[in-house]
């Protein structure tokens, strides 16, 4: 009985070994599954946006600035896609990013067209909601007014964009921690105007029209809201 007792202990003792060795060489690796570390200021912001579905938020300052500035190698590769090296451009960007880590001219593009369709589209539907936190006061007071005439003259606006062909970065300013960055942005999109009684005044409801527009967007880089405000547009 005792040598089938000490048999069945030497047994389990292999088999715990042979676990525990197991577990030692998967804890600590990484499988590419997990989830990635909380951070606070995603959170917050993304609670923010929850409480405001119209704002659209273009990159920002906040928990991923690094101090003195990202190495000139990772400036160079973030503005290589939308500016040449030593340009007037690629210096005034280059001073955006050392002064805001987590700028990317990519990125701001990308928000710089959802800000675009959102705006072009709240303008026809004379949306003053979704427009106002989007666009500075000056901005706002204009296309405020044009939607109040056409509301006067009891006529109706309807755009559809059909689509942005190309959308760049021409211009970048960084003066007293104000960023200002230019795009030029090429769209096609049908517009057209009726009266009260649905008579067409303005625009073609069967045209495909080429437009561009260069809008400018600001934000300050020393603060933690996200978003850039439209503070000037012009039709090239």
């Amino acid at each position: 009985m005792s040598e089938f007792f000490d048999i069945y202990n030497l047994m389990i003792l292999a088999l715990a070994i042979a676990i525990f060795l197991r577990l030692r060489s998967v804890l600590g690796r990484r499988t590419g599954n997990e989830r990635p570390p909380y951070d606070p200021y995603t959170a917050r912001s993304g609670n923010e946006s929850r409480g405001n579905d119209n704002v659209v938020s273009l990159p920002r300052q906040g928990a991923n600035a690094q101090a003195g500035g990202p190495e000139p190698s990772v400036v160079e590769e973030r503005l290589k896609p939308v500016a040449t090296k030593d340009t007037p451009l690629y210096n005034a960007l280059k001073e955006i990013v050392v002064a805001d880590p987590s700028f990317e001219p990519k990125q701001f593009l990308n928000g710089a067209q959802m800000a675009y369709e959102m705006i072009v589209t709240a303008f026809a539907g004379g949306d003053r909601d979704t427009l106002r936190p989007l666009l500075s006061e000056e901005v706002m007071e204009g296309f405020s007014a044009a939607i109040s005439d056409r509301e006067a003259h009891g006529q109706s606006m309807s755009t559809t964009l059909i689509g942005i062909d190309k959308m760049s970065i021409t211009d970048a300013s960084l003066k007293a921690k104000v960023a200002r960055v230019t795009t030029r942005i090429d769209s096609q999109m049908i517009s057209a105007t009726y009266d009260r009684d649905g008579n067409l005044v303005d625009g073609d409801p069967n045209k495909v029209a080429d437009v561009v527009d260069v809008w400018t967007f600001e934000r300050r880089v020393d603060v933690d809201n996200p978003n850039w405000t439209l503070v000037a547009t012009e039709s090239a």
